[in-house]
């Protein structure tokens, strides 16, 4: 008899579908186990035919199942008296697989945007709030070393939006108040952008409906900024944040779309767990059946 539930029809393994042409699809279960190395259970255990959804052994060699991407693997037996029996499945955790791996990749990806947003950020505030500690100083400081230039090369010294020497007398003429003011603004920022790096990698979704927000709240001013003087990196960075927001508005179901956050959970339920492995193995006719309830959350 085949496990096969209904409602939910077996997926081909990872890595044995015909790519398409244009859109070729990206398997995170191979690329997992490529970083990673594959997620095999058993190798030093006596095998029973209780374990052969996992191992099992024929024509002398020991073949185990990665329980992230499906790939069998022959092995050799272990030396005599090994280490014991597997044991109950249920109690052996299985790793993150299809979607639910696809988004922990993607978070990911989004979280290293944010931490050169932080490491900038950071950055950026500490330069202002030195210069504010020391405003006076360097005005004095700079204000001399432009007049010795501008004597030096017989006239002002220009730029294209006029001479620089008024440009930097401008910056100087800022308040030390307003360049305190302006610092802790982009350090809180920075650590806005802290806590949504940190929320994102460890997969939070309250860490997702902060970089959606986040996000969209800027993209009208990067759309203004980019009517102004169009650039490749202006163009870039609105491109970037338009397909965060899309894929967290859609791909993560938020504000209710899609179902919200249910539809989500079932979603991770049917990808997760051993029922997700019991459907991948369809054609092992012989795999002991789940345990009484293990399919509930799956259903239909």
């Amino acid at each position: 008899m085949s496990h096969v539930h209904a409602g939910h029809p077996a997926r081909p393994a990872p890595g044995t579908e015909r790519p398409r042409r244009f859109v070729p699809r990206l398997r995170y279960e191979l690329l997992a186990c490529a970083t990673r190395g594959h997620e095999l259970v058993g190798l030093d255990a006596d095998l029973t035919p209780d374990d052969a959804l996992v191992a099992r052994e024929e024509s002398g060699a020991r073949w185990h199942r990665c329980l992230r991407c499906d790939s069998w693997l022959p092995l050799p037996p272990p030396a005599a008296g090994g280490g014991g029996r597997i044991g109950r499945l249920e109690d052996i955790e299985v790793p993150l697989r299809g979607r639910p791996l696809r988004d922990r990749y993607v978070l990911r990806l989004i979280a290293l945007d944010r931490a050169v947003h932080v490491i900038v950020l950071a950055a950026l505030a500490a330069v202002i709030l030195v210069y504010a500690t020391h405003h006076h100083v360097l005005d004095a400081f700079f204000t001399r070393v432009l007049k010795d230039l501008q004597g030096g090369v017989g006239g002002p010294v220009h730029s294209s939006g006029g001479t620089l020497l008024s440009e930097l007398h401008h910056v100087m003429a800022i308040r030390t108040r307003n360049l305190y003011i302006a610092g802790a603004l982009v350090a809180a920022y920075a650590a806005l952008e802290a806590t949504e790096m940190v929320g994102l990698w460890l997969g939070r979704r309250w860490a997702e409906y902060l970089t959606f927000l986040a996000t969209v709240v800027f993209i009208p001013y990067e759309v203004y900024e980019l009517s102004r003087a169009a650039s490749w990196l202006k163009g870039l960075t609105l491109l970037i944040n338009v397909a965060i927001a899309v894929y967290l508005l859609l791909a993560k179901r938020l504000f209710g779309l899609r179902g919200g956050a249910r539809a989500e959970e079932r979603e991770r339920e049917q990808d997760t767990g051993w029922p997700a492995v019991r459907r991948a193995t369809w054609w092992l006719a012989d795999a002991p059946p789940p345990p009484p309830g293990a399919d509930a959350a799956t259903g239909p």
